[in-house]
C-alpha cells in the first residue's frame, strides 16, 4: 500500500510539472505571437503612411516649405554676427527628402536669401558661390542620410541622441562651415587684393565671427539636428 501510494503521488506531481511546462510553454508562444503581430502591424503602418513622401505634390510642397522656412530663418536672424540657422535647415532638406531635392532647397533658398540679403547683395563671384555652396549643403544632407540607413546604429523612429549620430552631425554641420568661411573670405579677398598677405589678415581680424559661426553650426548640428529629423520623419510618415 505505501508503494502503491508513493507511485500515485509521483505521478500526480509529475502531471503538475508536466502542466505547468505546457502553461510556460504557451504562454512564450502568446508572447511571441503578440510581438510579432506588433512588428507586422508598425510595418503596415509605416509602409501606408510613407506613401505620402512618393506623391510628387505632397513632395513638392515640402521644397515649398523648406525653401520659404530656410529663408525665412535666414533674415530673422541676419542682423546677428554669424548666428544662423539657414545652413542647417538645408541640410535638413536634403536628408529628410533626398539629394536631388536637397540641392534644390539649396539653391533656391540661396537664390532669395542672398539676393535680397538686407545686409546687401553679394559680389557676384562671392554671390556665384554662395549659390554653389548651399546646393552642395542640401545634396550633402542626402547623402549622409543615405550612409546612416546602412547603419544599424540608425533608428529614427527610436532614439537619434546617441554619441554616435551626433558625432557624425556635429562633424558634418563644422566641416560645412569651416569651408564655407574659408572659402567665402578667399573669394571676398580676391576681389580686393591677389596677395596672400591680405587674406590671411581678412581671415584673423574676423577669426572672433567665424569661431563663433563654427561653434554655433557645430551645436546646432548636434543638438536641435536630430530632434527635427525624427520629429519631421514621424510626422510626415
Amino acid at each position: 500500500m505505501v508503494f502503491h501510494f508513493k507511485t500515485i503521488s509521483s505521478k500526480l506531481n509529475s502531471s503538475r510539472e508536466t502542466s505547468k511546462v505546457r502553461e510556460l510553454t504557451q504562454k512564450e508562444n502568446d508572447k511571441r505571437g503578440y510581438e510579432e503581430f506588433n512588428v507586422s502591424t508598425t510595418e503596415i503602418e509605416i509602409g501606408n503612411h510613407s506613401i505620402w513622401r512618393q506623391k510628387k505634390s505632397f513632395r513638392i510642397a515640402l521644397i515649398s516649405n523648406f525653401s520659404a522656412l530656410a529663408v525665412v530663418l535666414g533674415y530673422t536672424l541676419a542682423y546677428l554676427p554669424n548666428i544662423e540657422l539657414f545652413t542647417l535647415f538645408i541640410f535638413l532638406s536634403g536628408f529628410i527628402l533626398s539629394k536631388k531635392e536637397g540641392l534644390l532647397v539649396g539653391l533656391l533658398s540661396a537664390l532669395i536669401f542672398t539676393f535680397f540679403n538686407p545686409l546687401g547683395t553679394s559680389p557676384p563671384p562671392l554671390f556665384i558661390y554662395q549659390l554653389i555652396h548651399y546646393s552642395f549643403t542640401g545634396f550633402l544632407g542626402g547623402l549622409v542620410n543615405d550612409y546612416l540607413k546602412a547603419k544599424t546604429f540608425y533608428k529614427p523612429y527610436d532614439d537619434l541622441y546617441t554619441f554616435r549620430i551626433m558625432v557624425i552631425l556635429g562633424l558634418t554641420g563644422g566641416v560645412i562651415t569651416f569651408f564655407y568661411d574659408i572659402l567665402s573670405t578667399l573669394i571676398g579677398g580676391v576681389l580686393v587684393s591677389l596677395k596672400i598677405e591680405y587674406f590671411i589678415t581678412s581671415y584673423l581680424t574676423g577669426i572672433v565671427f567665424t569661431s563663433v559661426h563654427l561653434v554655433g553650426n557645430i551645436l546646432g548640428f548636434v543638438f536641435l539636428l536630430p530632434g527635427l529629423i525624427q520629429l519631421i520623419i514621424k510626422f510626415i510618415d
